[in-house]
This record gives structure tokens, sequence and C-alpha cells, in this order.
């Protein structure tokens, strides 16, 4: 009896509270727990470029078939045009190569399973804090993790002094996990001026950057927030990109991202890439066609693009609107804690700095879930929801 020995693994700090959500039978509960957007009426659309992308598709589809180990080879080239620009040395000198990917969770994964089996890498860099899986990933592929601090919570603000101090740390081969925009929890980015200081700083120590980048547009705009990716790959000769689609293009349940390596020149790029379709065929051989199809249309036609554009704009715009709505509504709800430093944070996420009793109260009395490290997921608010939201944490407080 080989399964009588299993222990029950621990929730899932994020999925873990969905389920609890589910489960809870009031009324007026929400759920800031998961990074999912939601519209004014409290739904996740299906965005209309999506929808006319799909019903391209399905009038001009002709095959079923397999994909090659790296996917939708237009979806990988639209991919690389978004991350770095289509005249970006990298892409014009063809030391960038991509693959499709299950979302970027599995993007990260494949990642780290060929940093670990092909490359010296023995230790990542993550920020403190981070996106609650992060560690996980990286653990289980085999990663050493060390920590580099992130956050200042006096000031509610980017502590960049020390993670430059820590980062120091770092020994040649080292990865460092950077979150290309709208960082998650804290939705603190850094400008252009400390990007240029944290490229330099790995082409001084050899470190190797690894990019999550989720949230592409959701932060200034599509072109702004990829000029921190574009100055660390103007200045290191070696990176590597996992990127997703889940929230830009609103295609969560097709899972659908990719894995860019880009290495010193396209000879060691096409090596490193070999591996990476090894790495794929060794865990799920090929990826699912439709989301990489649907994206690679749109980006593929410019009117079908603009619409992009615009819907994206539309949820980024929405966002906004509820970090300030938020603010304001905890002034009225009589809260005379300083929460103005919501308002400059970027991304679908806020980093209340509720500690976890406070959210373990918003949860079992007001039935208000937000994850336990007091991360707020703005893009689930409402104008409905705000005084439900805002009235729990001014009796929590």
């Amino acid at each position: 009896m080989i399964f009588s020995q299993v222990e029950l693994a621990p929730a899932d700090p994020i999925l873990g509270l969905t389920d609890a959500f589910k489960a809870d039978l009031r009324d007026n509960k929400v759920n800031l727990g998961v990074g999912i957007y939601k519209d004014e009426s409290g739904q996740t659309p299906i965005l209309k470029s999506v929808k006319f992308a799909e019903e391209k598709l399905l009038g001009t589809e002709k095959s079923k078939s397999y994909l090659g180990m790296e996917g939708v080879q237009a979806y990988n080239s639209a991919v690389q045009s978004l991350l770095f620009g289509a005249e970006h040395d990298v892409v014009s000198q063809a030391r960038a190569l991509t693959a499709q990917a299950p979302g970027g969770t599995g993007s990260l994964r494949v990642a780290a399973e060929f940093l670990v089996r092909h490359t010296p890498a023995k230790t990542i860099w993550i920020s403190n804090p981070t996106w609650a899986n992060h560690n996980n990933i990286f653990g289980t592929a085999g990663l050493e993790i060390a920590e580099y601090r992130y956050y200042k919570a006096e000031t509610h603000g980017l502590d960049f002094e020390a993670m430059l101090t820590d980062l120091q740390g770092a020994k040649a081969g080292d990865l460092v996990l950077l979150h290309g925009c709208c960082h998650n929890p804290t939705g603190i980015d850094l400008n252009l001026e400390q990007w240029q200081q944290i490229a330099d700083l790995c082409l001084e120590k050899s470190l190797v950057p690894l990019f999550d980048f989720a949230y592409q547009g959701f932060g200034a705009g599509v072109e702004e927030d990829a000029q921190g990716l574009r100055i660390v790959a103007n200045t290191v000769p070696e990176l590597i990109v996992a990127n997703s689609f889940s929230k830009n293009f609103g295609l969560y349940n097709e899972r659908i991202g990719a894995v860019t390596v880009v290495a010193s020149n396209s000879g060691e790029a096409v090596n490193a890439f070999s591996q990476i379709k090894s790495t794929i065929r060794a865990s799920y051989s090929n990826p699912p066609a439709h989301g990489a199809l649907i994206v690679s249309t749109i980006l593929g036609d410019e009117t079908l693009k603009q619409l992009w554009h615009d819907e994206l704009k539309e949820m980024r715009e929405r966002i906004a609107e509820m970090r300030t709505l938020f603010v304001e509504s905890l002034k009225a709800a009589g809260v005379e804690h300083n929460f103005d430093f919501i308002s400059g944070q970027n991304g679908m996420f806020s980093f209340s700095g509720l500690n976890k009793e406070q959210v373990n109260r918003l949860r079992e009395e007001f039935g208000v879930y937000i994850v336990g490290s007091g991360r707020i997921s703005v893009a689930g608010m409402t104008k409905t929801n705000m005084p439900v939201i805002c009235e729990a944490i001014a009796k929590v407080l």
C-alpha cells in the first residue's frame, strides 16, 4: 500500500483561498485573492478582439494536427515583437528564440528545468515579497532560492538600495528573477534609471536575468511596460523571458505563454533552444494551438490589433479608477490611516499593508477574501462591492 503513506498537501495560498470562497454561503462575499480581471458587472469578459479572432479561425482552420515542440511560429514571432520591438538587435541578429508554453507558470517551469539541467546555474535570487508560486516553481525544479529585499513597509515603497545591496552578494552565473512590470504583489516598479542600474549590475557580476512578464500593458502601456526589459536586453548578453497572455488578452483558461531565450550570438541561441525543446518534449511534448492562434491572429491583423490595444487600455484605466475610488472610499469609511500609496502602484494588485490577523478577520467576519500577505486584487473591485470592502477594512484596522 503506497498511497496510505501520502500526506495531505497544504492548500495553495491563492487557489486554496478561491476554494474557501466558493464554499462560503454568504451573499455579500467578495473575492479579491486571485488575479483575474473583472468588469464593472463583476464578470471576466471575453475581449471583442478575441471573439473576432476566433470567428476568423473557425472559418479558416483546416487541421487539428500536432504543433511542433516550439508551437505556432507566427505566435512566437509576435511574442518577440511585443517584448523587444521588431527592430531590436536580439531579434534582427537571431539571438532570441521563443517557444510557446502553457501559461506563465508553464513558461517559468520550462525555463527552470532547462537551466537546472543544461547550465551551471544553481541559485536564483527572488524578490521579497514575490508571487506566492515562484519559490514553489523554482525550488521544485531544483534551484536554490536566495532573496533580495524589494519592499519597504515603513514607506509602502520600493527599497532599491536594499535590493542593490543584496544582489551584490550574488555570484557569477546566478539567476535574478525580475518582474518586467506591475510587480506582484506590491505593484511597485523600477523606473528607467533603476532598470539601467540593475542591468549594469548584472553585466558587472555576470548574473543572468530571468523576467516574469505577465502583465504587459496593465502598467503604463504595451510599449512603456517593455522598456525595463529592453534596457536589460541592451546591456546584458544573456537572459530569459517567461511571458503570459492570460491577463492582457483575457485568455486565462487557454493557458498561453512563452519562454524566450536570449544568447550572446545566434549559434549559442540555437544550442540553448534545442535544449529548451528537449525539456518540452520530456514534459508535455507540444503545446495546444488555440490560444496561440488567437494571439497571432490578433497581432497579425492591424484592425484587430488596434481593437486589442483599445480594450487593454480600457481595462488598465478601469483598474486605475478602482485604485482612486478605493483610497477615497476608505477615507469616507472613516479610515484615518493614509492609503494614498495605493494610487501610485501599478497593475492588478495592491500591497495593502494589512497583517494576517486583519486578513483573517476580513474573511471570517465579513466575507472579504484577500491573500494572507495583504495583497488585494484591485482588478476584482467594482463600484458595487467597494462599500462592502472598505467598510470591512475600516472595522478590522
